[in-house]
């Protein structure tokens, strides 16, 4: 690229400063490895505005001022050394990876973000950079969780979906219309396993459609006796946890489990719970620190070898909905309030 292109970003000047501050930010060429994105639409989490209300109380080991934001889909206008996947034009989906490596030229919420070329995939023209938008951030959650030997330590996705081997096997995921949850049924659906989930009634069908065998009420009296009816004989691979009160749940269904074999294993995606006494069931807290987004990652594998088939092939889809709130970085921070407000089956999006 002979000159640079003018960089602008939403930035984080200092702990607690509301609001975002829209201004120049440095044109970050890409290192080797990397790739350069001309963002069209920016997806909204909840560690971006909590990041923002709580300060030093999350994320403490950032530094400011800093720019958040993990998922990006747009154009790729500048490879780096050693990029063999992708060229100049085309269009991807992409983890942003400044929260988990505290680089904030990494950060999403700019018009141009350097992309480690393993933590991007390449979009089909069929799905638009919003709706895209909506999984970069769900896939490191889910697939780390999932896949990651230190968590459920399932087998990987495949195309087409795998075959079980040695009788048919179960996970336990709920919040299945979350937008971590859609990505999680998704994925364990592509990797062999039989998901039972939960959800609230008014979108039982949603997250069936998704490939859940099983949605049940997560607000039910007898949602316990429910999974553990659906998943009784079954190889129990563990629990993966979304939303208040999950944990203690999971742990209920797993101790009480009648099957061949039982994983006590609760991978802890977010929501507040009283947890479990159970010593006999490992309950941990999915971190995304500098190992999650590396070269060797499992998140890495599932952009590489699973999600380019997977998305062209319409065996795995950006779920849910993208809701666009605006255009331009300006909108983000009124996104941010759009978001603190709950959002269910939907992802709050901004385009650029």
């Amino acid at each position: 690229m002979s000159q640079s292109p003018e960089n602008k970003a939403a930035w984080l000047p200092a702990s607690k400063v509301t609001p975002l501050e829209i201004g120049p930010a440095p044109y970050t060429a890409p290192g080797p490895r990397q790739i350069v994105v001309k963002n069209g639409a920016l997806g909204i989490n909840s560690v971006d505005w909590a990041k923002q209300l709580l300060g030093e109380g999350l994320l403490g080991y950032l530094s400011y001022p800093f720019i958040l934001g993990e998922d990006v889909a747009g154009t790729v206008v500048e490879v780096g050394e050693g990029v063999k996947r992708f060229r100049v034009g085309d269009r991807v989906v992409a983890t942003a990876s400044a929260i988990s490596v505290n680089n904030t030229l990494e950060g999403g919420f700019q018009l141009y973000t350097p992309i480690r070329e393993w933590m991007a995939a390449p979009l089909p023209d069929s799905i638009s950079f919003e709706q895209a938008s909506v999984l970069p951030l769900a896939i490191l959650t889910a697939s780390h969780g999932l896949f990651d030997t230190d968590y459920l330590g399932l087998d990987l996705p495949t195309v087409p979906a795998r075959q079980p081997s040695n009788g048919k096997r179960a996970v336990v995921i709920t919040g299945g219309a979350s937008v971590v949850g859609s990505t999680a049924i998704q994925l364990a659906v592509s990797a062999g396993y039989d998901v039972v989930s939960t959800a609230s009634p008014k979108n039982f069908e949603y997250v069936k459609a998704l490939g859940a065998m099983h949605v049940f009420d997560y607000k039910s009296d007898t949602v316990v006796d429910d999974i553990s009816a659906a998943v009784k004989g079954l190889h129990l691979a563990g629990g993966y946890s979304i939303g208040d009160g999950s944990v203690k749940l999971l742990a209920t269904v797993l101790a009480q489990h009648e099957g061949p074999s039982t994983n006590k294993f609760i991978a802890l995606a977010g929501g507040q719970g009283e947890g479990t006494n159970d010593p006999s069931i490992e309950v941990k807290f999915i971190l995304l620190g500098p190992d999650s987004v590396g070269p060797d990652s499992i998140t890495g594998k599932v952009y590489t070898d699973f999600l380019p088939d997977a998305l062209a092939k319409g065996q795995f889809v950006p779920a849910p909905d993208a809701t666009v709130v605006g255009k331009g970085l300006e909108k983000i921070q009124e996104a941010f309030g759009v978001h603190m407000q709950g959002v269910s089956a939907k992802k709050i999006v901004v385009s650029l």
